[in-house]
């Protein structure tokens, strides 16, 4: 029986002399350097990317804030130029990724790989004891991918400005709250990590690095969805009001609806009304006698004459929204509790490997 296949006694790690964790640090960069190296160079490439259309992306918004006057046919082609710039990474979606694909890639393979090829016996043998060697392997890559996801997010938080910038108005209305929200502020970082703890967790339950990259990357998308629709909109109580025609472009409204004699009305009955409504009372334009943008201030003032026409017919509009001004207090409320699940899963995870037999 050789050193790579003796199994380790339970009462052995007591008697053995510790390792100072100095050393520990150094096996663990040793070991994953690689790994390391992929998240510096994939999030490398990433900032090269958004600084190269970044600057493009702010140039043209200048150019479109700065125009005037706003209605002439040269700003709106402008506007329209902005808008239609980047439309791959203008909605955040694509990125929103990065966070699941570390810790798929850095994450579910640090221990699945150790317990998939055996190594982890060698390990064991060399007075780190199991708890120490999976605190050592795992707290310092935390540490590591969390500090790189962090400096990312400063750089997003730049690329995305003229999109949330106060004064935008002829964007239909960004709100730092519902777009680009894990993007910005500590919530990238605080995702990041957790993603790296449901990574490692998955590979110590599967000990396969191809289904623990799965396992992760399946149960990073239902962590994020359940948060998205279910979670962030009850961090805080909303703020509820009557006819709120106007909210701030900047307010992340989570419903509408209508009710007239205190009885809720449904679209159903409401879209049909408001559509012929719009018909009646806006009038016909010629393309030849109006520019594109007098027929869409047309069209918002015709609007409002429709909501007012309804109020004043018993009809009233509930708005349910989250203010701007709520941005950092969700930010820290996400956080906060990401880093509180994720110190709970690498616990779990250091937890299982003192449990798991040789």
């Amino acid at each position: 029986m050789t050193a790579l296949t003796v199994p380790a006694r339970p009462g052995e790690e007591a008697s053995l002399r510790p390792v100072p964790w100095r050393r520990m640090a150094w096996v663990t960069w040793r070991q994953h350097r690689l790994a390391l190296t992929g998240v510096a160079v994939f999030l490398g490439g990433l900032a090269v990317i958004l600084w190269r259309t970044g600057l493009g992306l702010h140039q043209a918004y200048a150019a479109a804030a700065a125009c005037r006057p706003v209605t002439s046919p040269g700003c709106d082609q402008l506007q329209t130029r902005f808008t239609d710039m980047d439309v791959f990474l203008a909605n955040g979606y694509v990125l929103q990724a990065v966070p699941a694909l570390i810790g798929a890639f850095a994450g579910a393979p640090v221990l699945a790989r150790e317990l998939e090829t055996g190594t982890f016996r060698y390990a064991w043998t060399q007075s780190f004891g199991r708890g120490r060697w999976a605190l050592a392997t795992l707290v310092p890559l935390a540490v590591a991918v969390t500090a790189a996801a962090g400096a990312l997010t400063v750089l997003l938080s730049w690329y995305y400005e003229p999109y949330l910038t106060a004064s935008n108005r002829f964007l239909t209305g960004e709100s730092p709250l519902a777009n680009f929200f894990v993007l910005r502020g500590v919530a990238f970082a605080a995702w990041t990590l957790t993603a790296f703890a449901v990574g490692t967790v998955a590979g110590m339950l599967t000990r396969r690095v191809v289904p623990a990259i799965a396992a992760t990357l399946v149960g990073y998308a239902g962590l994020a969805f359940a948060t998205g629709l279910y979670l962030r909109p009850h961090y805080l109580a909303p703020l509820l009001r009557r006819n709120l025609f106007n909210p701030a472009p900047s307010a992340w409204v989570t419903s509408q609806w209508w009710t007239k004699g205190g009885l809720t009305v449904g679209q159903s009955t409401m879209n049909p009304l408001m559509n012929r409504m719009f018909y009646q009372l806006m009038p016909v334009v010629h393309a030849s006698a109006a520019q594109g943008s007098d027929v869409k201030d047309q069209k918002g003032q015709t609007n409002l004459d429709i909501l007012r026409y309804l109020t004043q017919h018993g009809y009233a509009q509930w708005t349910r929204y989250q203010p701007a001004s709520r941005f950092w207090p969700f930010q820290w409320i996400e956080a906060g509790w990401l880093l509180a699940l994720s110190v709970l899963l690498i616990a779990a995870t250091v937890w299982l490997v003192r449990r798991r037999a040789a």
